[in-house]
């Protein structure tokens, strides 16, 4: 029961924050996790815009999908953290990761043919800080 009411406290309170929300975190993990959510939450909002016939909105909202996924791959970097010794945050992002490439795939799948040209660009930069983040995490190991 309380997992319930903190999943729901933490969705409806990045639900409302945009980036700079994100941006005024200081712990550069809790950044990376909080710019992922958003994430989440710009690609339903991206998927309810097109829903709609708002292409305009389908488009920003995918832009700021993009730039919260490249904001936590930074704040990841920017922890100067090695991933092998320290996976924790690393293996969160490159998991999220995933789980967005897989649901903006079937959102492209679903969109018309002729609208698939603005998600193309955001996959293919979510599928090259996946695969950084992947390479990281399974680098080898210093003696």
């Amino acid at each position: 029961m309380t997992k319930a009411i903190l999943a729901l406290l933490v969705m409806a309170s990045t639900a409302g924050a945009d980036l700079s929300a994100v941006l005024a975190e200081r712990n550069l993990e809790k950044r990376s996790r909080k710019a992922l959510d958003y994430a989440a939450q710009a690609l339903k909002a991206a998927r309810n815009a097109y829903q709609q016939g708002q292409f305009d909105q389908t488009r920003q909202h995918l832009q700021e999908l993009n730039e919260a996924v490249q904001l936590a791959y930074r704040s990841l970097q920017e922890t100067g953290k090695n991933p092998v010794r320290h996976p924790k945050h690393f293996k969160h992002a490159e998991i999220k990761t995933r789980e967005l490439l897989k649901h903006l795939g079937h959102f492209r799948d679903q969109m018309a043919y002729d609208d698939r040209a603005v998600v193309e660009p955001v996959i293919q930069s979510i599928e090259t800080i996946h695969e950084d983040l992947l390479l990281a995490i399974m680098g080898k190991k210093s003696k």
